[in-house]
């Protein structure tokens, strides 16, 4: 009897669904994660699994392999739609602006009990290297090996190993310093504050007097 992924080469599309039921809620965690933007991480996980289908002749014959073999084309997918994403910010930079564009990039990443936690994290990760991102993004959140991730992004298990390292420490250092920030912002826009500050201009309106 032949093997899913030998079928899946040989142009399946009941094995095909097989793996793409098996695997599209890691791709899309990983999307989600590195993106922060919902319907842009739903347009990773089509790209990559209609990408997945045209190189399905690479797919490794391991059962073990596919998903990293995902990974890696999720990986190249997110890269070049982050690569997009930056000439059209430069392009829309370049015309006349008519009228305020809303930000989106407070939109919720995923749900977590704390609000200011998450964005601080989120805004953290946007702080690191792309190297850096990767390793969290596939070793942290997507839940990969050190050996899974290595093989997706190409590199040394050590070199993996070094970066999560590196990449955990100055996440935990920037994510501090976010939390501190906000807590400083929020606390200058308490009532107290401007309670006090309202006071202060009717005692100086009454000295000027």
């Amino acid at each position: 009897m032949t093997s899913i992924h030998t079928r899946i080469r040989d142009g399946d599309p009941d094995s095909f669904r097989h793996l793409f039921r098996s695997h599209a809620q890691i791709v899309h965690r990983y999307a989600i994660r590195a993106t922060g933007d919902r319907s842009t991480a739903e347009d990773i996980v089509s790209l990559t699994f209609l990408e997945a289908w045209r190189l399905r002749a690479k797919l490794p014959e391991e059962p073990d392999g596919a998903k990293a073999w995902l990974m890696g084309i999720a990986v190249n997918v997110q890269r070049n739609t982050n690569r997009a994403a930056r000439r059209h910010e430069k392009a829309l930079a370049r015309m006349p602006a008519k009228e305020a564009v809303p930000d989106i990039a407070g939109e919720v990443v995923g749900r977590m009990a704390d609000a200011e936690q998450l964005t601080a994290a989120k805004n953290a990760l946007g702080k690191l290297r792309r190297s850096e991102r990767e390793v969290v993004t596939l070793c942290v959140w997507s839940g990969l090996s050190y050996a899974e991730a290595a093989e997706v992004l190409g590199v040394a298990v050590g070199t993996v190993r070094s970066r999560l390292f590196r990449a955990r420490e100055r996440l935990r250092k920037l994510t501090e310093q976010e939390l501190r920030q906000h807590a400083d912002e929020t606390a200058a826009r308490r009532p107290e504050h401007l309670h006090l500050h309202l006071n202060l201009n009717r005692t100086t309106e009454k000295w000027n007097r």
